[in-house]
């Protein structure tokens, strides 16, 4: 009867094992997955315009954590995005005040232009992911999510 019971738990503790390591493959398998799909690309063949976005774990945040797509309108998005793109840009262009390994390039978005709820939507949240990654404020409201 022992040597069952020593049998059992022998079998026990040799499955429970290779299902950690498994687990663990898996968590990697997501992990990497998660990192190749790290760059977000926004296109519009109409108007020629591309976004790219290249920011480890921006993609993750947008799914986790970003309010979903149909929360905010259009509009607000677009009032939103002008005040922080003309900050980005006022600071691409201060090297010497501002770090210039955050704000590297100008974001041409222009008023006049309807670039659609997609791109406003995510230029919103890549936004909002920045100022809290990196604790800048773009604007005079307070970034939230």
């Amino acid at each position: 009867m022992k040597s069952i019971i020593y049998i059992l738990l022998i079998c026990g503790f040799a499955i429970s094992c290779n299902t950690t390591k498994s687990t663990t493959a898996n968590k990697n398998e997501k992990l990497e997955n998660t990192k190749l799909s790290d760059t977000v690309t926004i296109s519009n063949d109409e108007l020629e315009y591309e976004i790219i976005i290249i920011e480890p774990g921006f993609n993750s945040w947008l799914v986790s954590m970003a309010k979903p797509e149909g929360y905010y309108s259009q509009q607000y998005l677009e009032s939103r995005n002008l005040v922080y793109v003309n900050e980005w840009n006022n600071r691409v262009l201060q090297p010497q005040r501002y770090n210039p390994n955050l704000y590297e390039m100008q974001i041409d978005y222009q008023p006049g232009i309807d670039y659609g709820y997609d791109v406003n939507y995510k230029l919103y949240n890549y936004f909002i992911y920045f100022q809290l990654t990196y604790k800048q404020r773009l604007g005079s409201f307070i970034p939230r999510i």
